[in-house]
Order: C-alpha cells, then sequence, then structure tokens
C-alpha cells in the first residue's frame, strides 16, 4: 500500500470547524474614509460691490434766458425745498405783464357794456360772446406773463446742498444752461449686483452692512429697499438698491462701497466637505456608498460655499454615506469598507419619524 493511501483518509477525518465561515473568507474591499450626511442651520452671507448715489441729484437749469441779477445761496450749503437759487431780471416781463393787465381791464368793460345792452335788448348775444372770448384770452396772456416772471426766479425742487456753481451775477445765461448741482445726501443709495442664484435669500427691508476705503474699519448699516423687477439674461445677475441714512453728512456720492448682507437662514441645509466634490465633464458629483457597501456615482447641485464645506441643493439626501477621500481608486460597483471620520457610526440611520 503505497503512503498517499494512507493519509488520505485521515486527512478526510480531520474537522473542519477551524476553517473558517464562508462569509469570513469575502473580501470587504479597500478601506473608504466616508461621513454621514446631515443637516445643519446656515446663513448665505452674499458679497458684492458698488458705488453710493445721493438720494436725489439734479442740475439746476434756467426755462427761459435772462441776465443773472442776484445768486441767493453759499455754495457747499444747505438749502432748503423751493428756497430761490438764482434771480434773473424780469424787467421785460414785468412790462409785459402790466400791457396784458391793461387790456383785461379794457376787455372786462366792453364785456360788461355787451353784457348791459344785451339785457336791453340792444345789444346782440355775438357781440357779448366776442367780448367775453376776448376778455379770456386777455386774461390768458396776463397769466401767461406772470409765469415767466415766476419762473425767473429759480428755486431748489428739493432740500440738499448746493454744488460748485458755474455762473457770475451778470452773467447771461439761455435756456436750458447749466448753473450749479443740486444733491440729497441725507439719505444715500446704493446699487449693486449679485449672482441670481441668490434671489430666494434676498427681500425688501433686508439689512446690508457697508464699508468705504476712506473709513477704515468703520462698517455703515443701511437696508434693501428696492430689487430689479428682472435679471440681466447676459451676465446672470440682479441688481438691488439699499438705502444707507447719511443724516450726519459723513459719506459722500461716488465712494467705492463693499457690501455684506445675510440671507434667511435654511435650517435644513446639506454641506459636505469640499474634497468630496468631483468635477466630471462640466459637472459635479459625488461618490456614495450605497447600503451594500458598494461606490455609486450620483450628480449633485452645489449651493452656498463656507470655508471648507459646500450645500448640496439636489442630487443627496440627509442620511447618505459620502466619501471623502481616496477617490482615484474607487470606482462604480467596487466594495469597500467604510471607515467614518466624521464620529458617527457606521450603523444605518434611524428611519423618520412617522
Amino acid at each position: 500500500m503505497k503512503a498517499r493511501d494512507l493519509i488520505l483518509p485521515l486527512l478526510l477525518a480531520l474537522p473542519t470547524a477551524g476553517w473558517g465561515s464562508e462569509d469570513e473568507q469575502q473580501p470587504q474591499g479597500l478601506p473608504a474614509e466616508v461621513i454621514r450626511l446631515q443637516t445643519e442651520p446656515l446663513t448665505p452671507s452674499i458679497s458684492a460691490v458698488g458705488n453710493l448715489q445721493a438720494n436725489e441729484s439734479v442740475l439746476i437749469r434756467p426755462e427761459q434766458s435772462g441776465q443773472i441779477r442776484n445768486i441767493l445761496f453759499e455754495e457747499g450749503q444747505p438749502v432748503a425745498a423751493g428756497a430761490v437759487l438764482f434771480q434773473l431780471d424780469t424787467a421785460l416781463y414785468r412790462a409785459a405783464l402790466a400791457q396784458a393787465k391793461a387790456r383785461v381791464n379794457l376787455s372786462q368793460q366792453e364785456y360788461q357794456r355787451a353784457q348791459s345792452l344785451l339785457q336791453r335788448k340792444v345789444g346782440s348775444q355775438n357781440d357779448r360772446d366776442a367780448a367775453l372770448a376776448q376778455l379770456q384770452v386777455d386774461e390768458a396772456e396776463a397769466s401767461l406773463a406772470q409765469t415767466r416772471i415766476d419762473k425767473m426766479s429759480i428755486r431748489a425742487p428739493f432740500a440738499g446742498i448746493a454744488g460748485l456753481r458755474r455762473v457770475s451775477p451778470g452773467d447771461y445765461v439761455s435756456t436750458g444752461q447749466d448753473l450749479v448741482e443740486l444733491i440729497d445726501t441725507r439719505n444715500l443709495k446704493l446699487d449693486f449686483r449679485i449672482p441670481e442664484i441668490y434671489l430666494p435669500a434676498v427681500a425688501p427691508g433686508q439689512p446690508v452692512s457697508v464699508q468705504v476705503d476712506a473709513f477704515p474699519g468703520r462698517v455703515f448699516q443701511g437696508e434693501i429697499y428696492a430689487l430689479s423687477p428682472s435679471s440681466d439674461s447676459r451676465a446672470h445677475n440682479l441688481v438691488l438698491r439699499a438705502r444707507i441714512n447719511n443724516s450726519d453728512g459723513t459719506l459722500r456720492p461716488g465712494l467705492f462701497a463693499r457690501i455684506e448682507l445675510q440671507g434667511a437662514t435654511d435650517d435644513q441645509a446639506l454641506l459636505v466637505p469640499e474634497q468630496a466634490v468631483m468635477l466630471q465633464e462640466g459637472g459635479v458629483s459625488l461618490m456614495r456608498v450605497s447600503a451594500e457597501n458598494t461606490v455609486e456615482i450620483v450628480p449633485v447641485t452645489l449651493g452656498q460655499r463656507r470655508p471648507g464645506k459646500v450645500q448640496i441643493l439636489a442630487g443627496a439626501s440627509a442620511g447618505d454615506t459620502i466619501v471623502t477621500a481616496g477617490h482615484l481608486k474607487l470606482f462604480p460597483g467596487m466594495p469597500v469598507t467604510p471607515v467614518f471620520v466624521d464620529g458617527s457610526s457606521d450603523a444605518p440611520a434611524q428611519d423618520a419619524p412617522q
């Protein structure tokens, strides 16, 4: 008898309990650093730049030509609404007004005479109507002459600060000529643009913080009061307008400003580490671990960014297991061993309450 014939029965008789079960012999896959995706509060912070503008600004121009007789304001000083800024010569228009008033007096007498004759049935109704029409024409001429005189006094349309005048007493000015700039700086406007994705996060009445280079370290407060009704189809941004209280006169129109505003808080925001996001063919995606501990690729939509984190708007849900490192070694369908680096357990997420 050969030796192998003696050894084979002995091997068959040996116990098999110590060899390990079938599950224990299956490969567990490469270790992969993962986190459990959870919701957390997120308050969007939006940064923008813009330029300060006067609440109201106008170049004062005359409606009629004439010679400047008086300048009744001080450059760089406040003026009240309706205050006379320039007084032009009114001699010609006053003469025209006196002539028009004389015609009105004559027309009134002729009308009264025609009315009296008609009542005595001596005159005709046509004569009375013609006299009345002439009276109305002459009254209109007198009113026009008075209006021309009034417009020779150039007034401030609103309260503000007078700028530097461009004319002197005695100058002859023409209709529409620039005389002086008037600006209202008690409140300043601030126009700025933000990407259109922030539309849900902004609304009228929302506070803004403003900084200008002229006052380093100082923060001015304001609030949004108007949003453009349409978005720029080429730049995909929105124009917002804020108002800043400047009653102390510290700020000036034209200053460059940096704006910070806080959007509405989202209590159910999903944030992942930036290194978990993959760029693929012009899109972005995450590597997710399935319930069977295999890898799958899911496209996602990104939102707000925070230092080291980015918001996921669509494509993933709370409770998903997301790979955060080692993407180059993994591929879809590959088994992995999740290693949770966020302190959570590898147990499946609890079901939501019914």
